[in-house]
């Protein structure tokens, strides 16, 4: 259990060449969560920062099964110190001969799922299952001998697990270490890292700050700089579209990128990228179209702890189509169901869940695993995902809408709205729950005169409803009538990664949110 740190790496490695099974724990984990991974798991062992130490303590007592916590820094009574273990080595082992010993069908570790909907699910994935999405990945991104990425996302992650991880270990990437992520910034351009991957969220907020950057500037640049992402634009929904690009139109992009987006790209630290990507939710097309104007094609891919991260990609130097997350990636079978569920095959796909034999019968029936996502696959076999099937909000009237999709229109449509939840099911029409950004709502306030520029009072001011509900226009025009915010509720306060509305992937509990804010909902209906 750590943040992101160099000893993470250091742990794992050991545990993994002597045939052991690491994994991590959410940084945000509860004791009582804590209780529940560690036993479900039956964890020998724990190695961990110092900080989390009492949270173990706290329940060692009830893990039988739990020998030793080692901690890194200063290691309270009934643990150990990473320090003491290290200068006490035993002189017969032979980690050589150790590491030999592992095999492919080896348990390699555990994803814990997020636990949107109830206890998380112990994913098992062996050796194999991850030397052979590496092997897919190989064929897919050019990872040159200087290679380089940042270690920033969650540990218990399996996209930092493999991005960051497992997939340098392979191939001798160079790892820098980024202990913020609120740092990934400032980490950017000191890295330049050749492979990038985050998900919608960070790339809304990078595109909202180079907007407001490029709109700050005195008025003859900022109109410059207006018509020149007008134009590139414009070429990028050309190209999208399969149709044709002026020679002008060419030309003029091709001006802009020399005198102004190479030097965005060198400022944010993405001017040697190999490959770029999103996922994990919805991005907006115009967010894509934006990065893909200033020269910066990020692609969306889509896969689960259950598949390695591995599944569908846009491939970088081929054709990425926005609004999908690309087609099968190499050594993978893709299908629908008669539902219109995404179903996947590949020897990525988990060995299963841990202690949960029923549980994987009922999702992996002869290789096929069930992803509880529904898509839609096109002509050139590039699929699109809809949203997780028990989400889907099916209305009063019996229409079926995305809300993963309405919410990331709306978290797209201005600075102020930072978080949305979208409640419609079984209802006559869509409200949201809506979070002010905290980042962008400050910023808003202080430009417009407002002196207290906290989020709590900021939710009950009248000039930020009014630029709130504005926001909610712009995201309601690119909306079908039947998926448009009718009504909202702007709550108090922010919701954190690993509270009680958000995973520490910053994926909605829509149960627990919508049973806390249970009473304001209802009185969005009520009036």
């Amino acid at each position: 259990m750590f943040p992101n740190q160099f000893e993470f790496h250091l742990a794992d490695l050991a545990g993994m060449t002597i045939g052991a099974t690491p994994f991590s724990l959410y940084v945000t984990a509860a004791p009582d969560q804590i209780e529940y991974v560690v036993g479900d798991a039956g964890a020998k062992v724990a190695v961990i920062d110092e900080q989390f130490a009492d949270r173990f303590l706290a329940v060692k007592d009830k893990l039988s099964d739990l020998e030793h916590i080692v901690v890194v820094g200063n290691a309270p009574e009934g643990t150990l110190s990473l320090a003491d273990v290290e200068g006490d080595p035993d002189p017969g082992f032979d980690a050589e001969a150790s590491a030999k010993a592992v095999k492919p069908e080896d348990l390699l570790t555990l994803i814990y799922t997020s636990g949107t909907t109830g206890p998380p699910k112990g994913v098992e994935l062996t050796h194999d299952n991850l030397i052979k999405s590496i092997g897919g990945f190989k064929q897919i991104i050019h990872f040159g001998p200087t290679g380089r990425v940042i270690s920033w996302l969650p540990n218990a992650h399996v996209a930092e697990r493999n991005a960051h991880h497992y997939i340098p270990v392979v191939l001798g990437l160079e790892i820098t270490v980024c202990d913020d992520p609120r740092k990934i910034g400032e980490f950017l351009p000191e890295v330049n890292p050749t492979w990038f991957f985050a998900v919608p969220r960070i790339w809304e907020k990078i595109k909202a700050g180079l907007e407001s950057k490029l709109g700050g500037a005195p008025e003859e640049q900022a109109q410059q700089a207006r018509q020149a992402l007008d134009a590139a634009i414009k070429k990028v929904r050309l190209e999208q579209a399969g149709e044709e690009v002026p020679e002008d139109l060419a030309k003029a992009v091709q001006q802009a990128d020399e005198n102004m987006f190479v030097h965005l790209r060198k400022a944010l630290g993405l001017n040697d990228l190999e490959a770029c990507n999103v996922g994990a939710a919805p991005t907006p097309p115009e967010v894509l179209e934006f990065f893909h104007a200033i020269g910066i094609p990020i692609a969306e891919l889509w896969g689960m702890s259950e598949t390695c991260g591995y599944g569908t990609t846009n491939p970088p130097r081929g054709r990425i189509k926005i609004g999908t997350v690309g087609p099968p990636a190499p050594g993978a079978e893709i299908k629908l169901g008669e539902d219109g569920e995404v179903l996947i095959k590949g020897p990525f796909v988990m060995r299963g869940y841990r202690n949960q034999p029923e549980k994987t019968a009922e999702e992996l029936k002869d290789g096929w695993l069930a992803t509880g996502d529904v898509g839609q696959i096109d002509e050139d076999g590039y699929l699109k995902i809809v949203d997780r099937k028990k989400e889907l909000i099916i209305n009063a009237a019996g229409k079926n809408m995305s809300p993963a999709n309405i919410e990331s229109e709306l978290k797209s449509a201005g600075p102020l709205i930072g978080q949305a939840a979208v409640v419609g099911d079984r209802r006559s029409y869509n409200v949201a729950l809506i979070v002010l950004d905290a980042d962008g709502a400050p910023a808003w306030a202080q430009k417009n005169g407002i002196d207290d520029a906290s989020l709590e009072s900021l939710a009950g001011n009248d000039k930020v409803r009014e630029a709130v509900q504005a926001e909610v226009d712009r995201a309601n025009d690119k909306l079908s009538r039947v998926e448009q915010i009718k009504k909202f509720h702007i709550v108090e306060g922010d919701w954190q990664p690993g509270g009680d509305e958000l995973t520490p992937t910053m994926k909605l509990k829509r149960k627990p949110v919508e049973e806390k804010y249970g009473e304001d909902i209802e009185a969005l209906y009520a009036s």
